[in-house]
């Protein structure tokens, strides 16, 4: 196959996207500027990259089109970086080689072009993989980013392709992308904290990409730069505590997953007049979904069902879709998993009395990370360590040489939520007898005296 145009070929004049966190992305290759310009990855403009977060911290309207570019241009800095002053002399040296450039760049614009409407509670629903299905848009022959790929060689896509599968025979290259320490990571939690508004995420950017080191297994970083990568991994632990856990926004993703999972008991049930206003979901809700299809969903689609949703005659499908619309999260309180999971039916009994299915109407979520990891032979699978390196050249892993990040290494931290509608955990503000009166009482009685949560953190979760 004859290419069109040469990979690396530059424009006459390098393109600018002025942005809020690294001030200008540059684009010199004419082929970053077309895959910018596909349809595919124009739909990541129209996905947020925090879900329902922004429903808790309001300026987090941000997007996957956003941060990808972001990732794209830590990863052209670095390969600038290393073009500059690592680049390889002899074969086989660890330094880098500068023909690694254009896939690593174009491997770093698409990492997330196969994210869905509300990724994460989408693909649980639906059993759809996002790694799978970028995938398949960067290999499959019917979108615009493969013919545009293919223009390069013929196997340029499967190339692409292979370090979002890290089976790329490069690993400098993977772990630019995919590591514990990567341009994804560095983007996402700086851009992230910035419209969100807090201060966990911030990092030095600046020196990282100044001790960042290739060799021949992959990227370390120079011991001098020790204390940056520590800030780093403390702010990315700080970040998933206080941002990406945050109660509401798992309350508001309950009630998401909930509604979802409502319409497609409805779609399914021929009792039910409800397909012909599913054109666009019922090939998930019939598990046989395209690419094409895929492709033609996003927040804003999600968002116009649920507003007809709101009319729906069925009273659980419109109090879901009016609840999630109109900003209406389900509380929590958290329990620990030694709690007798009898304790957790007892609760649901009493919600059920009150008229709710429970099915509906309480969930248990589960958020935990993994802040830092190191290499465990005993593992089936395990991440990237990090690695510094010592003015003799020989390589210590993180954790052995920081106090910091060894108190947090290999340690799962997170929690466990109960989550019910809200009138459940606070009483009418009217201070009148209500219908939940007794049952809230009885409610209370029961978490306290199960030790789920301390009675005197039973506020209200979200900021107003």
């Amino acid at each position: 196959m004859s290419s069109l145009y040469d990979g690396n070929l530059l424009l006459p004049i390098e393109h600018v996207f002025r942005d809020p966190v690294h001030d200008y992305i540059h684009i010199q290759h004419q082929i970053i500027l077309d895959l910018i310009n596909s349809s595919e990855f124009q739909r990541l403009r129209r996905i947020k990259q925090l879900g329902t977060s922004s429903l808790t911290f309001h300026g987090a309207e941000h997007t996957r089109f956003t941060h990808s570019l972001g990732v794209y241009e830590i990863t052209r800095r670095i390969c600038d970086t290393f073009e500059r002053n690592y680049a390889t002399q002899t074969p086989g040296d660890g330094g880098w080689d500068d023909n690694e450039r254009l896939v690593a760049l174009c491997a770093a614009l698409l990492h997330d072009i196969g994210h869905g409407p509300y990724s994460h509670t989408f693909e649980h629903i639906f059993k759809t993989d996002h790694e799978e299905i970028t995938v398949s848009i960067i290999t499959s022959p019917e979108t615009e980013v493969y013919q545009i790929l293919s223009k390069v060689s013929e196997d340029f896509p499967e190339k692409v392709a292979s370090i979002i599968q890290k089976t790329y025979p490069n690993p400098q290259v993977v772990q630019l992308i995919s590591s514990q320490i990567d341009a994804d990571r560095m983007d996402y939690l700086l851009r992230d904290a910035y419209h969100t508004g807090v201060n966990y995420g911030t990092f030095d950017l600046t020196r990282i990409l100044r001790v960042i080191r290739p060799y021949k297994d992959g990227i370390y970083f120079q011991m001098s730069g020790m204390h940056a990568v520590e800030d780093y991994i403390v702010s990315r632990y700080q970040m998933y505590m206080q941002v990406y856990f945050h109660p509401v926004s798992r309350g508001m993703e309950v009630i998401l997953d909930h509604l979802l999972k409502r319409a497609k008991k409805m779609y399914v049930d021929p009792a039910i007049q409800f397909k012909d206003q599913l054109n666009l979901l019922g090939p998930f809700f019939e598990k046989k979904f395209t690419l094409k299809d895929y492709l033609k969903l996003d927040d804003g689609v999600l968002a116009t069902y649920f507003t007809l949703w709101k009319e729906e005659k069925d009273p659980i499908l419109s109090d879901l879709a009016t609840r999630f619309l109109d900003r209406h999260p389900f509380k929590s309180v958290k329990f620990s998993s030694k709690t007798d999971m009898d304790l957790i039916e007892d609760l649901k009994a009493i919600i059920r009395e009150a008229g709710y299915d429970t099915d509906y109407y309480t969930a248990i979520n589960n958020s935990y990370d993994l802040p830092y990891d190191f290499y465990r032979p005993n593992q089936n699978t395990n991440r990237t360590q990090i690695e510094l390196v010592r003015q003799d050249g020989t390589l210590v892993e993180l954790s052995k040489a920081s106090e910091i990040v060894s108190s947090i290494a290999g340690k799962v931290r997170g929690d466990e939520r109960f989550y019910v509608p809200k009138e459940f955990l606070k009483p009418d503000a009217s201070n009148e007898i209500t219908l939940f009166e007794h049952l809230y009482d009885e409610f209370n009685r029961y978490i306290k005296n199960g030790a789920i949560i301390d009675p005197n953190k039973l506020v209200e979760d979200s900021p107003k």
